[in-house]
């Protein structure tokens, strides 16, 4: 298995990514810590951030259980559908927290296939 990690270690570059942009709009918009309200520009950016580690809550432990049941390159591809979405969802999110729709959608799509992928797997493992 070495696909999954690396596409793992490159969705954690992209939330690492997110906090970076968080302590930018901080300064930015004069948001001092550690308030996490105050500017609405600001406070997309800590959205962002937030759902983005919700996200990462379902997606890490459901792509290497994915990628043990299913397959290491099926949960890379999943990973990297979900990097992709994430990356739209940032940039829809802070020009119109409105838009942000096909991110969320394209981002949370992979995180419920591998989880339900992965039950699907184990159940038909312990069947057979």
């Amino acid at each position: 298995m070495i696909w999954t990690p690396l596409a793992l270690m490159v969705a954690l570059i992209v939330y690492m990514f997110f906090g970076i942009q968080v302590g930018m709009a901080r300064g930015r918009y004069g948001v001092k810590a550690p308030a996490v309200s105050g500017h609405p520009e600001f406070e997309r950016y800590f959205r962002v951030q937030m759902n983005t580690l919700e996200q990462l809550m379902v997606i890490v432990p459901s792509s290497v259980a994915f990628a043990y049941f299913v397959g290491d390159m099926w949960a890379a591809i999943a990973v990297t559908v979900f990097i992709v979405g994430r990356l739209v969802y940032f940039r829809s999110y802070i020009a119109d927290p409105d838009s942000r729709g096909a991110g969320f959608g394209l981002s949370a799509l992979p995180g419920m296939v591998m989880l339900i992928g992965t039950i699907i797997a184990i159940v038909l493992r312990l069947l057979s």
